[in-house]
């Protein structure tokens, strides 16, 4: 199997806003998250993602990007991006950018012109159509608003936008848009970054002609959100492969695509050997679960995956990130097993096969924000959720239930470093609120506890440099028809490991598979010791457990 260095890595997902303020007008920014690449590199951090720090008027929290080639201004300047790209590079640390080129900023100089008139040189890059009777060219419905199409009066016209109303989709068909696209690449790339993160970027091919969802409306105005109709569209992959041809190739760099409603099929179009188009991709299809949960259901989606991919493209490994509320409020224990939960989570996510991807404050076992009012909500999709949550007959508090343990904002609440004012992240008000937990969980109280949820978090970043078989060991599940436990080895040369985790909150038992053999050395856990006797191997709560055989 060729070996890379974003094989190899360890990617902490950095969301600026709440990361570090360090000028307390309550926003993260530059200077923050310089100051603290101590902590990321004590942690053992070798790759951080940053969402996007591009000026914008922050509709979609940065995802409405009005200038692909600049700085927000409450996140600092250019110089200072630059320095710090310059200080990682220094520390032996990467840099992936968030590259958001589905759509734009109504803003965006390109969108300005492209509306003033019909016969603008820009009016091409985006997509714009006729009403059809007096309503939108089509039934599609958006992420954030009812219609995907909003009407602008000026040309008597309608444009596309998949997301909010404030962010049109680019049209990709046309090749000047596609050349901007490499532009703004290169121009990052030439700084020194060591990547992309690439923003819904199986949306960019639309369906040829735009046909009518035949999905039943989503929306009480009769529209219709549909996904499987927006995403992977046949052309996709001969962007991706100019894309490559004219930038990617050029540069020793990685990819992963945020591809939504994507199979492994799908997948290894983008990802297979030998083209190797995109690095990797993130798939949804283990969030998609979550209304329906059950570890069987997330097992086999996780076998699917490692069997359809191994040796054929590479994976990645997430449980949560900006988009999604916090995990071990989700798939483990927030209350009295925070700790055990986080640290079986972790465990999980550092030994399955694929690139790990963590979020910021999920190596402190961070968790959902307990939330009593919609006005405490920031997310542009929470609200929209809830109106038409109420809207079809759920009271205002069953809405607010659903939000307190799906919201993005989940995620979003300031990094909590320490039991000072608002968690250490600012002086001022912060942008969102602060997880009122934060005392009891924060960086600074962990850091100095030796079974904390940080120091087992780095524990595993550690062995997982050390020792190859975390990255490219042969993975291989057992009693994959169990609800209660997970077990699986990996195995590299001579070694060997064994995989076991409670997945519940009650003990549990199992055979050593016939596989393992010899005799078995704990190498880590989230116990001190293994409950062995003889082939029975018996699981605390939520107990974690890696041994070498």
């Amino acid at each position: 199997m060729e070996r890379f260095w974003w094989k190899e890595a360890v990617i902490y997902q950095i969301y600026w806003r709440s990361f570090q303020d360090s000028n307390g007008d309550g926003v993260g920014d530059l200077k923050g998250i310089r100051a603290r690449l101590d902590y990321l590199q004590k942690l053992g951090v070798t790759v951080i993602w940053l969402n996007p720090c591009y000026p914008s008027p922050q509709v979609d929290n940065g995802y409405d990007i009005s200038d692909y080639c600049g700085i927000a201004p409450e996140f600092g300047t250019m110089e200072e991006f630059d320095e710090l790209l310059s200080e990682m590079h220094a520390r032996g640390m990467k840099l992936v950018m968030d590259l958001v080129v589905n759509h734009t900023s109504d803003q965006h100089p390109w969108f300005v012109q492209s509306r003033s008139s019909k016969d603008n040189p820009y009016r091409d890059y985006y997509i714009w159509r006729k009403g059809k009777d007096g309503a939108p060219p089509n039934n599609w419905g958006s992420h954030f608003t009812p219609s995907a199409w909003e009407y602008d009066e000026a040309t008597d016209e309608y444009y596309l936008h998949l997301f909010a109303k404030e962010q049109p989709d680019l049209n990709w068909e046309n090749p000047k848009v596609r050349r901007e696209v490499h532009r703004i690449m290169r121009f990052w790339l030439e700084k020194g970054i060591d990547g992309f993160r690439m923003d819904v970027i199986n949306l960019v091919k639309k369906p040829e002609g735009l046909p009518d969802s035949k999905l039943p409306p989503s929306t009480k105005e009769g529209f219709s959100f549909d996904n499987e109709l927006y995403a992977n569209n046949p052309g996709l992959v001969e962007f991706f492969r100019e894309m490559k041809e004219e930038v990617l190739s050029h540069y020793d760099v990685m990819t992963v695509g945020e591809t939504v409603r994507v199979t492994p099929e799908y997948a290894l179009q983008y990802v297979g050997e030998p083209e190797r188009l995109l690095s990797m991709v993130f798939h949804f299809q283990i969030v998609d679960l979550r209304d329906n949960f059950t570890w069987g259901k997330f097992k086999a989606l996780q076998r699917k995956w490692a069997h359809a991919l191994w040796g054929k493209g590479w994976a990645s490994q997430f449980l949560q990130n900006h988009d999604q509320p916090r995990c071990v409020s989700v798939y483990g224990d927030d209350g009295a097993y925070r700790e055990k939960s986080a640290k079986m989570l972790a465990t999980m996510l550092h030994t399955l096969p694929g690139t790990p991807y963590v979020y910021q404050g999920e190596e402190l076992g961070m968790c959902n924000t307990p939330f009593t009012d919609i006005s405490q909500y920031n997310d542009i999709n929470a609200k929209f959720d809830y109106d038409e949550m109420v809207a079809k007959g759920k009271s205002p508090e069953q809405a607010l239930a659903v939000l307190n343990r799906y919201s993005r904002d989940h995620s979003r609440t300031p990094m909590q470093w320490d039991a000072s004012r608002n968690a250490g992240f600012t002086d001022g008000e912060p942008w969102l609120m602060v997880n009122p937990n934060y005392k009891e969980i924060n960086a600074a109280r962990q850091m100095e506890d030796e079974n904390s949820v940080w120091n087992y978090y780095r524990a595993l970043l550690a062995l997982r440099k050390e020792h190859p078989v975390m990255v490219y060991g042969q993975w291989t599940e057992y009693e994959p028809e169990r609800e209660d436990v997970y077990v699986y080895t990996r195995t590299l040369d001579d070694e060997r490991w064994l995989v076991a985790l409670n997945l519940t909150g009650e003990p549990a038992q199992l055979t050593v598979p016939d596989a393992v053999h010899g005799t078995l050395t704990r190498v880590l856990g989230n116990e001190t010791d293994l409950r062995l006797d003889g082939r029975q191997l018996t699981l605390r709560p939520w107990e974690a457990v890696i041994a070498a055989f």
